[in-house]
């Protein structure tokens, strides 16, 4: 075992978070102190709020520098890592690799011939490799996973439900094809599955379907359903919805959205209910297997 962490970790050493884009990491890490944990934000260059991540103890860092990290961790006396916020996925030839990240290489390079899923599940196995233990948001603040039941005042009608029991069959056919988390279904009719593009350009390429007439329903129907996939380590990349994806289900003339309580994380879940119901749309968090209760 190598790098800077070892032996057996507890929940008093201090939390590294590898701090990508968007609001997420800082609920995170705000979730953690309040559980009286120590956190460090290792902000990724080019994707982390630099005058968010200021607020926090913190190192800035580049998608490569493990070598870095491993030195910086020890330093600090990190032993737990989590992986939340928004990154696109680097080319290989984009990667930066310092003197210990050389050596991994092959490795990494092996782990580029798949999906984001493969690729995120062996990084994660590299930290652990070197002696780090990977949480997920369940393990630091569950409060952050969409609970069953509404975020607002509506709820779907039978018809949506019937959509978001064909998305849930879809996402789970298509989940050892490691593609995506998403999927569009309006009265029995997939309009849309998520590949790299991401959950917010599939709605808008919903919207811009709509508006050439190449989607007949009515505005106001069709489910967007998000799920992980069968076998994910969820403690890399759980679904995530906030209020962006209410106003891009909105323009996209859908009835709501739909995704998995437990497995799926919520930015800013008050304004998500508050923009919702303002939209006039539903968003509900169902079963595994698509049921809504």
């Amino acid at each position: 075992m190598s790098g800077g962490a070892s032996g057996a970790s507890d929940d008093k050493a201090a939390l590294a978070i590898i701090c990508g884009g968007g609001t997420l990491p800082f609920a995170l890490a705000d979730a953690a102190v309040r559980r009286g944990r120590r956190v460090v934000l290792f902000a990724l260059r080019d994707w982390a709020d630099p005058q968010r991540v200021a607020a926090y103890p913190h190192h800035w860092a580049r998608i490569g520098q493990f070598g870095r990290f491993l030195r910086i961790a020890a330093d600090e006396g990190c032993r737990d890592v989590a992986f939340i916020g928004s990154v696109v996925r680097p080319s290989l030839w984009e990667i930066r690799p310092d003197f210990a990240a050389i050596w991994l290489m092959p490795q990494v390079v092996r782990l580029f011939r798949g999906g984001d899923d493969h690729l995120q599940a062996g990084i994660g196995r590299l930290f652990e490799q070197h002696g780090f233990r990977l949480l997920g948001a369940k393990d630091i603040a569950p409060e952050l996973l969409m609970p069953p039941g509404p975020l607002g005042a509506r709820m779907p009608d039978q018809l949506n439900r019937l959509d978001i029991a064909r998305g849930i069959a879809l996402l789970d056919a298509t989940s050892p094809f490691d593609i995506g988390q998403a999927v569009v279904v309006a009265n029995n009719h997939v309009l849309a599955l998520e590949g790299p593009e991401g959950t917010d350009q599939m709605l808008a390429r919903v919207a811009e379907l709509r508006r050439n007439r190449r989607i007949n329903t009515t505005a106001g129907t069709g489910v967007l359903i998000k799920a992980a996939k069968l076998g994910q380590d969820q403690r890399i990349d759980l679904p995530v919805i906030g209020p962006r994806t209410v106003e891009a289900v909105s323009t996209a003339g859908l009835a709501g959205i739909a995704v998995v309580a437990g497995s799926t994380i919520v930015a800013e879940p008050e304004r998500l209910g508050a923009a919702a119901d303002s939209a006039k749309i539903f968003v509900v968090g169902i079963g595994p297997d698509g049921t809504v209760r």
